[in-house]
């Protein structure tokens, strides 16, 4: 297992590379080209610039969060082959700067995650990332987007950007009609055709579950069940045709059992997200610490299913609090990601450990 920190960028991040070499077990950093919107091709030039500034501090560029699809993928319109070839060309890149052995990415239409509170407290003072059924109806999505733009203390928001904002109307109107069937067809159409090149590249595709794992504005959702996991994997028959398993997205529903998650799909998860979220009884739900005890995710189950199952993949710490009045970006402060970490650490320290006696 390797350990890896989301990094958003020099100047669009308050974490450094600094920072993140600090923490102990850190392999790489996961990154992206935020400024570039999905659909455009990532320049070479602009990888290996990623690439050396990691390098400076001794760590690699394995993971991509995310590189986005662009709209008309995801709605299978006539354009569509237009952005996949760009979509290629970029995993091409990718393979020629050398380094990164994941793309992580979503196909959620229009938004790539909803909150209703980017900073709700907790009994302790601290702050954490919000969803409440009873606000997000008949909510209009401008007012949502002031609320994400104003705790975004100027720093990208992928998913928010201001430009997507620009045509939401027009975004949401165009799907209308389009049925998870017809979502889960175009996303089978990309697949067939990215797969075999991130095959060439030595890159393995990992798509992340919808956030939440159910309908919003009444869009389609089409990542978020085992059931769902399964079809997507099958869709292309490709160790290159993966998932990244987020505990938080998934854990937002009751129902789904992620410990067995991990052990049905062992082969096809190079990418592991680790968060944990509290749920209520009403569908709400709030992210709080890693620890187990203070929210509704196993996390200490799912660490021993990795163990069990000898992940050899990437991990990181998702969505942390807001702790000792640190300002970041909305749950990727420093503090809370890193203190996740080594409590990942320490179980998995300890299952290392029990096995070691266990076989002498």
């Amino acid at each position: 297992m390797k350990t890896t920190f989301r990094w958003y960028g020099k100047g669009n991040d308050t974490v450094s590379l600094s920072d993140i070499r600090q923490i102990p077990s850190m392999h790489s950093v996961v990154w992206a080209l935020h400024d570039l919107g999905p659909g455009e091709v990532w320049p070479v030039e602009r990888i290996q610039e990623v690439k050396d500034q990691a390098a400076e501090y001794d760590l690699g560029i394995d993971v991509v969060e995310s590189v986005n699809v662009h709209e008309a993928i995801k709605l299978g319109t006539a354009d569509r082959d237009e952005y996949i070839e760009n979509y290629k060309q970029t995993i091409r890149n990718l393979g020629e700067v050398g380094g990164v052995k994941v793309i992580c990415y979503n196909f959620m239409p229009v938004f790539d995650w909803v909150r209703t509170d980017m900073a709700k407290e907790h009994e302790d003072g601290s702050t954490a990332l919000f969803y409440e059924n009873a606000k997000i109806e008949g909510v209009d999505p401008h007012e949502l987007f002031e609320q994400v733009k104003r705790s975004s203390r100027g720093m990208t928001l992928p998913g928010w950007e201001p430009e997507r904002l620009e045509k939401i109307e027009e975004l949401l109107n165009a799907y209308n009609g389009v049925s998870e069937d017809d979502l889960f067809e175009n996303l089978a159409y990309f697949l067939k055709e990215i797969v075999p090149v991130a095959e060439e590249n030595g890159i393995k595709m990992a798509i992340h579950p919808d956030d939440p794992p159910f309908p919003v504005f009444n869009l389609p959702r089409i990542v978020h069940s085992k059931e769902n996991l399964q079809r997507i994997v099958d869709a292309v028959d490709s160790p290159s045709n993966g998932l990244t398993l987020c505990s938080g997205a998934l854990g937002s529903i009751k129902g789904n059992d992620i410990p067995d998650m991990i052990r049905t799909f062992k082969d096809r998860i190079p990418f592991a997200h680790i968060r944990n979220v509290k749920v209520y009884e009403n569908g709400d739900f709030i992210e709080t610490s890693h620890r187990e005890q203070d929210g509704s995710v196993p996390i200490l189950e799912i660490m021993k299913a990795y163990h069990e199952i000898g992940f050899e993949g990437y991990m990181r710490p998702d969505h942390g609090r807001h702790l000792w009045g640190e300002e970041s970006r909305p749950g990727y402060g420093l503090y809370d990601r890193a203190l996740g970490i080594m409590y990942m650490m320490g179980a998995w320290d300890m299952l290392e450990k029990l096995e070691k006696e266990s076989s002498q």
